[in-house]
């Protein structure tokens, strides 16, 4: 079976230890598995994608109560969240390996490197998060990264444009906010938590600038300029408008360019 066949498999997987044990094992024995970029992979008509526990409950996002981490209770919800964002990464990650052909080899285990360490974010926060005593699926959710999914499966560049360089790259700008929050809390639970932000934040840059790169060669193989073409996905696929503040420095580290970094601050 073939490495983007496996990771269509992973995907569907619903349970998210077992996904993770997927990924993991994926990755180990990426060499024992043909890549075959060029093949014509289907979904088959059974699958709902992605696989996902029957809990959490999805709902709005409008509708997600405000996490505060200044209660027990409010740092699990928040811890929760955090762990909905990478089970869905992982998600995300596995859908670019196995949707897209005829993309470079590199294209293909970049991703599955992406797959490979949201699987490890999510492992290391939910074993935090049972250690609070709570589980994944314990508190509501919403969709809204992977219906960005659904709505780019038709294009690659697409993807590339307004997943990991849009919703994604929010995380770059969240985080610091969320671990000035967690520190002000000040209790041991929550800067641990902030810790685990840390390693988060940092592998975070790489999987954005891997976004980066590929929307951009993209760009490059159609003839297409990166901020004017940017500027008309987010409009066709009716992308959220980014707000700042925005982390420079982690955008910059990402590959952001200055040109792209004027376009979001409305320059």
């Amino acid at each position: 079976m073939s490495l983007r066949r496996l990771a269509l498999t992973a995907l569907c997987i619903c349970d998210p230890l077992e996904k993770v044990q997927a990924v993991q094992l994926l990755w180990a024995t990426q060499k024992d598995a043909m890549l075959s970029p060029n093949e014509q992979l289907h979904q088959e008509t059974h699958q709902t994608l992605p696989g996902r526990p029957a809990l959490p409950r999805l709902i709005p996002a409008k509708h997600v109560p405000t996490r505060t981490p200044f209660t027990p209770e409010g740092l699990a919800a928040l811890l929760h969240a955090v762990c909905h964002i990478e089970f869905n990464a992982i998600n995300l990650a596995l859908d670019a390996v196995w949707r897209f052909p005829h993309m470079p080899e590199p294209y293909y285990t970049d991703w599955l490197r992406v797959a490979y360490e949201e699987s490890q974010h999510f492992e290391m926060l939910h074993t935090h998060l049972q250690s609070l005593g709570h589980r994944y699926g314990d508190f509501d959710a919403h969709d809204g990264m992977w219906h960005m999914c659904q709505k780019t499966a038709d294009d690659v560049l697409a993807r590339m444009a307004l997943v990991p360089r849009t919703l994604e790259a929010r995380g770059l700008d969240a985080t610091p906010l969320i671990q000035a929050k967690l520190r002000k809390a000040n209790t041991v639970n929550a800067l641990r938590t902030a810790d685990f932000l840390d390693i988060i934040l940092r592998e975070e840059v790489g999987h954005v600038a891997i976004g980066n790169h590929w929307y951009r060669w993209l760009c490059e193989q159609r003839g297409l300029d990166p901020v004017a073409h940017y500027r008309e996905l987010t409009r066709h696929y009716e992308a959220p408008k980014l707000r700042p503040p925005f982390n420079t420095e982690a955008r910059q580290r990402a590959g952001f360019t200055e040109a792209e970094l004027d376009y979001l601050l409305g320059g």
